[in-house]
C-alpha cells in the first residue's frame, strides 16, 4: 500500500474541497485498474509539433541551432473553441520524447490510461506535451553526467523560450501558469526540479518522482525565495517507492526543503510526498503516481483550478451578486426579490421553504462560475432578446446557467423550486446541475418569472434556444431529460406532459425523461415521457401519496416509471447529502440512461 508520510510521521490533514482550486489530497496513492492500459472508447489523438530552438550548453549564445519534436496529446473531442490546461511531462534516463506517449501510430500504455482517466471523468481533458531534454544525439539520456549535470539543468531555457511559445500558438492552451503542471520520473523528475527553480513564473504545479537535484533542499528553497512567490502560489505532488534505488536521496531532499526555516515548503499544504511500499524504480510506477499527480491537481469537478480570491463561507453574499466577473447576471444566483433569502455571509444563506442547505456545496458552485467566468467561459445564457425584455420587464429576470459537460453529450434542463414566488436555486437546481455535469452531461439550471404559467413558458423558451443553438453549446438534444424540485418538479412534468410547444415553445419533441422530487402533482397524459420521482414520507408540503398514485397510473398505461419514498424525509431535501435519500441522483441517472437505449 502507499504511505503518506510527514517527516514527524504525523497523520496530514486534508485539503479544503471546498474550494474548487484546492489539489485535491488522497490519504493514499490509487493504483491504476487493469483495464486503463488497454485503449478507450474514447481516444485522444497524438501529434507532431516541431519547434526551432538553440543547443543546450551554448544556448546563451545561439551559435548552434536546432529543430527539435514535441509528442502533444490532444484529449478526445478536442474543440478549439475550449481552453485547455496543459501538462508536460518528461521522460527519464534513455528516454526521448516518444518514452512516454509513444507515437501517432504507435501510442504507448500510457496515453491509454489518460483516455481511460478523460474519459471515465476522473481528470478534465487536457493538453499532454511529451518533450525531451536530449540535445542532437536521441541517446544524450543515456549519458548520466551529460544528462544530470548539463542537459536537465539547461532544459528550462528551451522550455520558456521556445517550447511553451510553440504550444501556445499551435494549440488551444490556457497560457497561464495557473494551468500548467510540469512532472517526470527518475531524470525526468530531476528536470522537474530544475523547472521549479527556473519557471515558477511559467508553472504552478509540480509532478517530481523518484529523482533529485538537491539532496539538502537548500537551493530549491533559495529558488523560491528568490522568485517572490509566496507558499500558496504552487502545489508539489512527489512519490517514491520505498525499494526505489533513488529513495534515499528523494526522501533527504523533500526533508531537506520541509527542514528550511524559510518556511516556503508546509507538508499537506503546498507540498504532499506519497512512499510506496515495494515499489521500485520502473515504469508502472511512473505511471501511477504520474495518474495521481494528475487526480490530485485537475480530477473532473476541480474545473480550471485555482480561482484567484476564491469565496469561502465567510464571503458577503452582496460580494458574489456583484462581482465583476459575472457581470450583470450575478444578481440572477440569488432569488431575485430579496424577500424569499436572508443572511449575509454564504453560511448564513437561509432561502424560503428550504433549511438544510449544504455551505460546502454553496461554496464550490459559485467558485465553479467564477473560475468559469474568469477564463472566458460561458456560464449564462439570455433566453430572451432584448426587445422582448424591453416589452415585457420581468423577462430580464430569466436566463439559463451552463454547467458544461462533456462535447455533444445529452442535456439536462434543471428547475427549482420556491412555490412560483421565487427561484431557489443554490439548493434545488445548481447542485443538481454541477453533479450531472461532473458525470460528464451538460446541464442547465433555468431562472424564470414567477407563476406557474409564465415559469412553463420559460422552461419552453429555453428548450427552445437550446435546440436552436445545440452545436454553438456543444450538447446533444437526443433524450434530453428536465428535472424539478417542488414547483420546478411540476414544471417538468407540464412540458413532459405538453411538450415545448403547449407553452409557446418551438415544435420539438417532449423530454425523453422527466426527473421530479417531492412535489404533489396528479396531472398525466398516457404519452408522458418516462418519469423518475423520489419524495419523503414526511413532507409536510407536498403528500407522497399523491405522487405515488399517478406514478402507479402511469406505469399501469405502459409509461416507465421508478419511484423512490424515503422514511422520515421533509421537502426539499435537494442531493440528499447525509441523509437516506443520499445516492438519488445516481439512480436517476441511471433511469435517465435507460431511456437512451
Amino acid at each position: 500500500m502507499s504511505v503518506r508520510t510527514m517527516t514527524s510521521g504525523t497523520e496530514i490533514p486534508a485539503a479544503d474541497l471546498t474550494d474548487p482550486g484546492s489539489p485535491v489530497i488522497p490519504e493514499e496513492l490509487k493504483e491504476i485498474p487493469e483495464e486503463y492500459y488497454s485503449a478507450a472508447e474514447d481516444q485522444g489523438t497524438l501529434t507532431e509539433l516541431f519547434y526551432d530552438t538553440w543547443e543546450s550548453t551554448t544556448y546563451a549564445k545561439k551559435t548552434k541551432k536546432l529543430t527539435k519534436r514535441a509528442i502533444v496529446y490532444l484529449p478526445y473531442g478536442y474543440d478549439e473553441s475550449k481552453e485547455y490546461n496543459t501538462f508536460y511531462y518528461m521522460h527519464g534516463g534513455w528516454g526521448n520524447e516518444i518514452t512516454q506517449m509513444g507515437t501517432p501510430e504507435r501510442p504507448s500504455g500510457f496515453k491509454n490510461v489518460i483516455d481511460h482517466a478523460i474519459q471515465n471523468g476522473e481528470i478534465e481533458p487536457m493538453i499532454v506535451v511529451c518533450p525531451t531534454y536530449n540535445n542532437e544525439n536521441p541517446d544524450d539520456s543515456a549519458n548520466y553526467t551529460l544528462a544530470f549535470y548539463t542537459l536537465t539543468a539547461n532544459y528550462h531555457n528551451e522550455l520558456v523560450n521556445d517550447l511553451i511559445p510553440a504550444v501556445d500558438s499551435t494549440y488551444s492552451t490556457i497560457p497561464d501558469r495557473d494551468h500548467r503542471a510540469f512532472g517526470g520520473f527518475s531524470m525526468g523528475s530531476v528536470t522537474t526540479w530544475y523547472t521549479f527553480v527556473n519557471c515558477l513564473d511559467q508553472f504552478r504545479y509540480f509532478i517530481p518522482s523518484s529523482g533529485a537535484m538537491d539532496y539538502q533542499g537548500d537551493d530549491v528553497d533559495a529558488a523560491v525565495t528568490a522568485s517572490g512567490h509566496a507558499p500558496e502560489d504552487f502545489f508539489i505532488f512527489a512519490c517514491t517507492g520505498t525499494d526505489d534505488f533513488e529513495y534515499r536521496n528523494f526522501t533527504n531532499q523533500i526533508e531537506g526543503m520541509l527542514a528550511q526555516p524559510s518556511g516556503n515548503f508546509v507538508e499537506g499544504k503546498n507540498l504532499v510526498f506519497y512512499v510506496k511500499e515495494g515499489y521500485s524504480h520502473s515504469g508502472i510506477a511512473a505511471t501511477e503516481y504520474t495518474y495521481n499527480g494528475l487526480l490530485s491537481i485537475w480530477s473532473k469537478g476541480n474545473d480550471v483550478p485555482n480561482t484567484s480570491n476564491p469565496y469561502t463561507s465567510d464571503s458577503k453574499i452582496s460580494d458574489v451578486v456583484n462581482d465583476s466577473v459575472f457581470g450583470d447576471y450575478g444578481r440572477l444566483i440569488f432569488p431575485v426579490d430579496e424577500g424569499y433569502y436572508s443572511g449575509e455571509t454564504l453560511a448564513d444563506l437561509r432561502l424560503t421553504w428550504y433549511s438544510n442547505l449544504d455551505v460546502n456545496k454553496t461554496v464550490e458552485i459559485v467558485n465553479y462560475m467564477k473560475s468559469q467566468a474568469q477564463n472566458g467561459n460561458a456560464i449564462f445564457y439570455d433566453i430572451y432578446t432584448d426587445a422582448e425584455k424591453s416589452t415585457d420587464p420581468d423577462k430580464a429576470d430569466t436566463g439559463l446557467f451552463f454547467f458544461k459537460g462533456d462535447k455533444d453529450a445529452p442535456f439536462a434542463v434543471c428547475n427549482a423550486g420556491g412555490g412560483f414566488a421565487c427561484v431557489g436555486a443554490m439548493h434545488d437546481s445548481f447542485p443538481h446541475a454541477l453533479e450531472l455535469s461532473k458525470k460528464g452531461y451538460n446541464a442547465f439550471a433555468l431562472i424564470y418569472r414567477p407563476g406557474a404559467q409564465t415559469a412553463c413558458e420559460d422552461l419552453a423558451r429555453a428548450i427552445s434556444f437550446i435546440f436552436e443553438n445545440a452545436d454553438k453549446l456543444g450538447v446533444s438534444t437526443d433524450c434530453y431529460s428536465v428535472w424539478g424540485g417542488s414547483a420546478g418538479a411540476r414544471m417538468a412534468a407540464y412540458l413532459g406532459t405538453y411538450g415545448p410547444a403547449g407553452f409557446g415553445g418551438d415544435d420539438l419533441p417532449k423530454p425523453g425523461t422527466v426527473i421530479m422530487q417531492y412535489t404533489e402533482h396528479s396531472e398525466y397524459s398516457e404519452e408522458d415521457p418516462p418519469t423518475y420521482v423520489c419524495v419523503g414520507k414526511s413532507d409536510g408540503i407536498a403528500n407522497w401519496r399523491t405522487m405515488q398514485r399517478r406514478i402507479d397510473t402511469m406505469a399501469a398505461l405502459g409509461i416507465s416509471t421508478e419511484f423512490h419514498a424515503y422514511d422520515g424525509l421533509g421537502h426539499g431535501f435537494g442531493l440528499g447529502t447525509g441523509t437516506v435519500a443520499d445516492g438519488w441522483l445516481d439512480l436517476a441517472v441511471n433511469f435517465w440512461e435507460e431511456q437512451m437505449k
